[in-house]
């Protein structure tokens, strides 16, 4: 029987205990979170068998699923209370300067550094859901550096919930995450925003808002707490995708201010590429 142990237990961490005792119930899973309420309603959901401050020795896994300003620190306490056969890895969302921080740790070979791409708008335990890794992506880090058995456990692990394994360097990870995920919460916040303070004028705006404004907007319900700390994280890339996003709007807005029609229907014409791509993932 395998120990797991699992530090913050909201929709990721409990998402993943869901799946472990899915593919493996004779496991052992304990965690625990520093929001008591989490930690009391993770218990009761049968998240976890057990609260446990600080993961047992012998634990086969300790998963850090905590905010990403969170993780160093963590990180470190972790892998100086665990044994050598003990494999940690974390979820947060951005990697170049974890990786960085962690290079020299004498324990470095202990730590996997992975991301899985999946996720919801919702956050706490009970918004834990048990296929939320089934066929999602999971990124990979400097996976030469982590040692080859703690390795081939966790690729166990990863395939019994049938994740698909991708790797990359943790610069471009951060990178590419700014322009596909990150600055997708930052328009959502945004657009969410603008809208609220309009309706400080238009009380009925909201019932004129159809199914196109929900899914734009749904991602404007994501967790502050999580959400501001990958922002100041990746802030380099952050910032680099924002700019072009905000060139991209005033394009567009300079060919409607000019009655552009042609200009118009090609720039969206453009964008509609995006649909093949998306398709293929499907």
């Amino acid at each position: 029987m395998k120990k797991v142990h699992i530090v913050g237990l909201g929709l990721l961490g409990g998402s993943f205990a869901k799946a472990l005792k899915k593919s493996f119930p004779e496991w052992d899973i304990t965690g625990f979170d520093s929001n008591p309420e989490h930690l009391s309603l993770a218990l009761e959901m049968g998240l976890i068998s057990r609260s446990l401050e600080v993961p047992e020795k012998d634990s086969a896994v300790v998963v850090l699923a905590t905010p990403v300003d969170t993780l160093f620190g963590l990180l470190v306490e972790t892998l100086a209370q665990v044994g050598p056969d003990t494999m940690v890895m974390d979820f947060g969302s951005t990697k170049g300067e974890l990786c960085r921080q962690i290079a020299d740790h004498p324990k470095r070979n202990q730590y996997l550094a992975v991301h899985p791409i999946a996720g919801t708008e919702n956050s706490g335990p009970a918004a834990a859901v048990t296929n939320l890794f089934d066929g999602k992506v999971l990124i990979i880090c400097e996976m030469e550096k982590t040692d080859i058995h703690l390795k081939g456990m966790a690729y166990d692990i990863f395939e019994a919930i049938n994740m698909k394994l991708r790797f990359m360097d943790p610069g471009d990870h951060d990178l590419h995450l700014a322009f596909v995920s990150h600055l997708s919460h930052v328009s959502s916040f945004v657009l969410g925003k603008t809208v609220l303070d309009k309706t400080e004028d238009e009380k009925n705006i909201f019932d004129m808002a159809g199914s196109g404004f929900a899914s734009t907007v749904r991602l404007a319900k994501s967790s502050p707490a999580m959400w501001a700390p990958i922002f100041l994280e990746n802030k380099k890339n952050v910032l680099e995708a924002m700019d072009s996003y905000i060139e991209h709007l005033r394009h567009f807005r300079k060919m409607l201010a000019e009655d552009d029609v042609d200009g118009l229907k090609h720039n969206m014409r453009e964008a509609n590429k995006i649909r093949d791509i998306l398709d293929l993932k499907e």
